[in-house]
């Protein structure tokens, strides 16, 4: 439909009409959109294709967010009939238990990485750092500093509590979790530690989280 800038359009949220969860909500030229997919600045051409894939092959009305650091996707809503569309997922967005569980343990291998390699301070900074994250994107229950403090020491195996997460906010943190690590360690000497942790996962939640890690964008990330 539209590429857009930053300065074109307006980012706001909206409560979940049946979730304790805020909506993200872009509006150009007053039409709504939802957010369904993130990818950073290295993946312009798949954040298009995506992009072009639902507007011109599914006949959805979406559009392109391009900002300096990264590529949106938001698709089409209309406030009023929200109550109803919302609980249809959009594209790509549905989470799996497994795949939260994944995302969470490759963020805790970072987490505890740089507090054992640069020590308590730094990872105070991180800590705070990825709460930017969470509070920018508006990830569910994250949005405390408690709450991060859950997300990074809780067990994702064990726990009953996963965060409800969908797919757009999982893609957004391993996309933020590369960038925070890489700026971390100059390097991305990280990243095999962070999938040598997936390895905790029961063997079927293992095959699934790294087909679906190997299926996105961000997978030439973390290989």
């Amino acid at each position: 439909m539209f590429i857009l800038k930053r300065q074109d359009v307006e980012i706001s949220s909206i409560q979940h009409p049946k979730r304790d969860q805020q909506i993200p909500i872009l509006t150009y030229q007053g039409q709504t959109f939802r957010l369904i997919s993130v990818f950073n600045a290295a993946q312009e051409e798949d954040a298009k294709a995506f992009w072009r894939d639902l507007t011109d092959n599914q006949g959805k009305a979406c559009v392109l967010l391009e900002e300096p650091e990264r590529y949106s996707v938001w698709g089409k809503i209309r406030l009023e009939q929200f109550a109803h569309e919302v609980e249809e997922p959009a594209p790509n967005t549905n989470s799996n238990p497994a795949l939260v569980r994944g995302c969470l343990l490759m963020l805790q291998a970072v987490s505890i990485d740089v507090e054992d390699l640069l020590g308590h301070r730094q990872a105070g900074l991180f800590q705070k750092d990825l709460a930017d994250v969470f509070k920018q994107w508006r990830f569910p229950q994250a949005d405390t500093a408690d709450a991060v403090k859950y997300v990074l020491t809780m067990d994702p195996l064990g726990s009953a509590q996963l965060p409800i997460w969908q797919e757009h906010h999982l893609n957004t943190l391993l996309q933020e979790l590369h960038r925070l690590g890489k700026s971390y360690f100059g390097n991305t000497s990280f990243a095999p530690r962070a999938l040598d942790a997936l390895q905790d996962l029961p063997a079927a939640e293992l095959s699934l989280f790294r087909g679906w890690l190997n299926r996105s964008p961000l997978g030439k990330l973390w290989h």
